[in-house]
């Protein structure tokens, strides 16, 4: 089958697509978006974590038929062409990418997060990112990241940037 969809902010059509394919590996295989990442296959580790439109979802829970003529952001999309996005920059800066599995998944979330809550307590931080799962840290540096991102987001918003 054909899907029509949209993936950060381009119109795509992709033949060929299986009736029981993923969102995930309809991303990363058929369109060449390697960044969500495919590991428990379940919903329960969060690093395909996508925005379906706008609203963040598993990819690999997610029927590829599903995605037609809907909107799709994937961790690629949070970038605008070179620039990071402040949640991507932050992960580099705190030093919360570790082998980097998981990150993809936990910048969408936290981006998710901030839009929902641009000043989160430590409390809320952890309860949002409690569907993503990370092998390498005790998260520490992951809500680092997450602070980091909060406080350069409100400082550009205040000086009325975006």
């Amino acid at each position: 089958m054909r899907i029509t969809t949209t993936v950060n902010n381009e119109r795509h059509e992709v033949d060929d697509v299986w009736e029981g394919e993923s969102l995930l590996y309809m991303l990363r295989e058929r369109m060449g978006l390697p960044g969500s990442k495919n590991a428990c296959e379940q919903g329960e580790c969060g690093s395909c974590t996508v925005y379906l439109d706008g609203v963040a979802a598993c990819a690999c829970l997610i029927a590829a038929g599903q995605a037609e003529g809907r909107d799709i952001v994937t961790v690629e999309g949070l970038a605008e062409g070179d620039d990071l996005h402040p949640v991507q920059q932050a992960f580099l800066d705190a030093g919360a990418v570790q082998c980097g599995f998981c990150t993809p998944g936990l910048i969408v979330a936290t981006h998710d997060l901030l839009a929902r809550d641009p000043r989160p307590e430590d409390s809320q931080i952890r309860e949002s990112l409690a569907g993503n799962l990370c092998r390498c840290t005790g998260y520490e540096k992951i809500i680092d990241a997450v602070k980091l991102a909060a406080g350069r987001m409100a400082s550009t918003s205040a000086g009325g940037g975006a």
